[in-house]
């Protein structure tokens, strides 16, 4: 059957008014729904640039803490949102896109339980080996000890994160990205408030430091659960929630974890990658750990925009992938990609070029600020690459066809593993460590191009509810 006729049947199914996202112009609907994820993520990027501003002001010791707590939060996020709430929106959009409502509610169920039971599990592997891993990345002394005073808390209410972005995810597989965003905007604008008071000791509030900042996280994501799964159950939502109608089934769980579970093979690699460059680069000293912390920074503020376009393509291509247009779903994915790729690029060339308008913002340390310049100068202009494979990631979600762009992560794992061997046997300078993550950056972008080129994105109908 041709794609137009496959799209004709389609639409004979589709709900009243049709299904917009496979019948509306490509592009101007890819950023329709890439905008409000984009303001409210960059508002969560904020928050990071907030919090980094936050420590600066309590020393250079917590900010080479925060450098080292970052990356075990930095999995949470991707864990939580990239990855599981990839599987989590490709499941219920495919759904949908097929036209089973029915089986999207129970999809949505279904993630509520892995999400809660993942965020579990994440707080006790911290609580039990959290400290040792810190000391293991070079955390020592006072350094070590705030770092746990941040990841104490954080870390230790992962379930509440995980919630939060199981719930987002599942209301973004409808399509609606418009109460994921506000909601999203709305825990930003608790953590920044409630974080900064309590980091800092705003008023009558005593100081808690680190403690503080963290503690602005967990209010944030608890209010942002609360409200989603209000609105879930409303009613007022595509799909209704309703958990007493549901049983719990194998294959559903199936069908979220076949996503999931593969897609979470990429962050625990970036981190793992991250993990490497941190351990490399606290030889270096204390600064040159901190400096680096400020300008990986730079990433989580870029990573938002790659991750807006990217959601946007999940429900699109999945919806596409569950009424059989495949061709459209390629053309999201590439769409979607090349947005990311010059958003990102026209970033990463101006700060490689003049460093010092990031580096600035978070500290005066001239020791600080010149890892931090010299980590941009170096890794900025790859920064293109980097928003291609990422936002290829999120549509092969879309497709239910991840395992390339895992393959890609893999590769960039194994560049950054390699090199830092190489480099530390050769007593090589700190500006080739930085060097080496910007051709990891360009290994990971043109390996998931590739992938994402040569998959099939074909795939079976699943069985009735």
């Amino acid at each position: 059957m041709t794609d137009a006729a496959v799209a004709r049947t389609s639409a004979a199914h589709s709900p009243p008014g049709g299904n917009r996202l496979l019948e509306a112009p490509l592009l101007p609907t890819l950023l329709r729904l890439a905008l409000p994820n984009l303001a409210a993520l960059m508002v969560t990027a904020a928050v990071a640039i907030a919090e980094t501003s936050y420590v600066g002001i309590l020393g250079t010791a917590p900010l080479a803490a925060i450098a080292l707590v970052f990356p075990m939060v930095m999995l949470m996020q991707m864990l939580s949102a990239g990855a599981m709430g990839g599987g989590v929106a490709s499941a219920v959009s495919r759904a949908l896109g097929a036209g089973d409502e029915a089986r999207a509610m129970a999809l949505a169920v279904h993630a509520l339980t892995i999400g809660a039971a993942a965020g579990g599990l994440f707080s006790v592997l911290f609580v039990l080996f959290g400290r040792s891993l810190l000391a293991g990345l070079g955390g020592q002394g006072v350094v070590l000890d705030q770092a746990m005073d941040y990841a104490n808390i954080a870390l230790s209410a992962a379930i509440l994160l995980w919630l939060l972005n199981t719930l987002a995810s599942i209301v973004r597989g409808t399509g609606n990205m418009q109460v994921p965003a506000l909601t999203l905007l709305g825990v930003s604008a608790l953590q920044i408030t409630c974080g900064g008071a309590l980091g800092l000791g705003l008023g009558p509030i005593p100081r808690f430091g680190l403690a503080g900042v963290a503690s602005g996280l967990v209010i944030g994501s608890a209010t942002g659960s609360l409200f989603l799964i209000g609105y879930l159950i409303s009613g007022r939502a595509r799909l209704t929630l309703r958990f007493a109608d549901v049983a719990l089934r194998r294959e559903m769980f199936a069908d979220i974890l076949k996503v999931g579970v593969t897609a979470a093979f990429s962050p625990l690699q970036s981190v793992l990658t991250v993990l490497i460059l941190t351990k490399a680069i606290a030889g270096f000293g204390t600064e040159a750990l901190a400096g680096y912390g400020i300008g990986a920074r730079l990433e989580f503020l870029l990573v938002p925009i790659a991750f807006a376009v990217g959601v946007a393509c999940v429900p699109m291509v999945g919806m596409a992938v569950g009424a059989g247009r495949l061709e459209r779903a390629r053309r999201v994915a590439w769409a979607g990609g090349a947005v990311s790729a010059v958003a990102l690029g026209l970033v990463g060339s101006l700060l490689a070029v003049m460093p010092s308008l990031w580096s600035s913002l978070f500290t005066t340390d001239p020791a600080v600020a010149s890892a931090a310049n010299l980590y941009l100068s170096c890794a900025g202009p790859m920064f293109p690459f980097f928003g291609l494979g990422l936002c290829l990631y999120f549509a092969s979600q879309g497709a239910g066809k991840v395992l390339g762009p895992v393959l890609a992560s893999s590769l960039r794992l194994g560049v950054v593993a390699v090199g830092t061997l190489l480099l530390a046997w050769q007593g090589a300078p700190l500006w080739s460590l930085f060097a080496l993550v910007g051709l990891s950056l360009a290994a990971y972008g043109g390996a998931t191009a590739a992938a994402v080129y040569i998959t099939d994105w074909g795939q079976r109908a699943p069985p009735p509810i």
